[in-house]
């Protein structure tokens, strides 16, 4: 389980290796995604709080990359933050994240990417639950959610 030392370590001094590598040029991600899932993954926005369409979704499955289909995060480790956006406790792997000091507009916090295709997610913060105490705070538009499907 990843904590907030394990972050800190991965912002400072380097990121676990991803599975795989993703690397498309400006065009071809321009093409693949629409205006709003570029301009958050891509040129690293953010969505308004509570308007994104997996901020209240609480399905079985994965959470997937939009841009390059990598598992980031599982469902039962997603929780209610009250902050506007989908958040999680852990990745669903430890190098399915990249990590990266982020001092835009005053602030110190550490920004999330996939680690395979280096989206932009969101940022990680250490004031969530226990046991891990992390916050994952992801905007809805970087990932697709696959559920689980039916065992019948």
């Amino acid at each position: 389980m990843l904590t907030w030392k394990d972050v800190m370590s991965y912002a400072v001094n380097g990121n676990p290796i991803p599975d795989k590598r993703v690397e498309k040029s400006e065009e071809a991600w321009k093409t693949q995604l629409t205006a709003e899932q570029f301009r958050i993954t891509r040129e690293k926005g953010t969505e308004h709080a509570h308007s994104g369409d997996l901020c209240t979704t609480y399905d079985e499955g994965k959470y997937n990359c939009v841009c390059c289909d990598t598992p980031l995060f599982d469902s039962t480790i997603k929780f209610s933050s009250g902050t506007g956006w989908p958040s999680f406790t852990q990745p669903i792997k430890n190098n399915a994240i990249k990590y990266e000091k982020d001092t835009a507009f005053g602030m110190v916090r550490v920004e999330v990417m996939c680690n395979a295709c280096d989206a932009h997610l969101g940022h990680v913060f250490p004031d969530g639950p226990e046991p891990s105490g992390l916050r994952y705070c992801i905007n809805s538009a970087s990932m697709i959610l696959e559920k689980e499907k039916d065992h019948e």
